[in-house]
């Protein structure tokens, strides 16, 4: 289906352009949002009679989404939910509920503005894309938590972690302190026995010097004997 578009549409065209998109596409996103109108004749005459007023109204639209992405640069909103140890969610966080949070926390914005590819089924600081015009786009925080304490502790940048995670890092501690200990034994174990050894070796050497000298006492007395006969 041929369609022109009213406003810039993300990876299909600028305001005024032709294009071609499914029939689906345009039948419940286009159409209905406003955002395209079937390229007939008629419709593409009636666009350029009000093309100046509709690049007016676009500016306008334009310069209040960027007023709001000032104020919403780096928006943190708060969602409280029940999770398992293992941080997944007892249900789901859908766009809806991000722009609820967001409308509570004093922002004005709609949940067909908010990007979620998917519904949000974990605990943690999660990065949303909301679009507030089509030119205009602003990255808030949804801190998806069990209580405002730990949401404090996300928005100041911490990171959850999973009970079972916990367990399994204490148990990998534990173990290298372990093996360190009996690194640390096994190294102070052959000096230990070293040392007997040495001092067995140092005590053993007198001895052997003491059998030594009444040896070569014997030696002497042999030859003064022989000398005594030829007299």
């Amino acid at each position: 289906m041929d369609v022109i578009l009213l406003e810039r549409v993300p990876k299909l065209g600028q305001m005024g352009d032709v294009v071609k998109v499914k029939p689906g596409f345009a039948r419940n996103y286009l159409l209905p949002l406003k955002k395209a109108l079937r390229a007939t004749k008629d419709n593409i005459a009636y666009f350029e009679t009000q093309r100046k007023v509709l690049e007016a109204t676009n500016l306008d639209r334009r310069k209040d989404a960027e007023g709001a992405a000032a104020k919403m640069g780096d928006a943190k909103v708060t969602l409280i939910r029940q999770a398992s140890e293992a941080l997944q969610l007892y249900g789901s966080v859908s766009s809806r509920d991000i722009a609820d949070a967001a409308v509570a926390a004093g922002f004005k914005i709609e949940r067909k503005q908010v990007e979620l590819d998917k519904p949000i089924k974990s605990l943690g600081a999660h990065k949303i894309k909301v679009h507030l015009h089509p030119e205009v786009t602003v990255e808030i925080t949804a801190l998806v938590a069990r209580s405002p304490d730990e949401a404090e502790f996300l928005a100041k940048g911490g990171t959850l972690v999973a009970e079972t995670e916990r367990a399994a890092a204490e148990a990998a501690e534990a173990a290298q302190r372990a093996a360190a200990q009996a690194a640390a034994l096994f190294e102070a174990k052959p000096a230990d026995e070293a040392a007997p050894a040495a001092e067995g070796e140092a005590a053993a050497a007198p001895a052997a010097e003491a059998k030594a000298e009444p040896a070569a006492g014997e030696a002497a007395e042999k030859p003064a004997k022989k000398a005594g006969k030829k007299k």
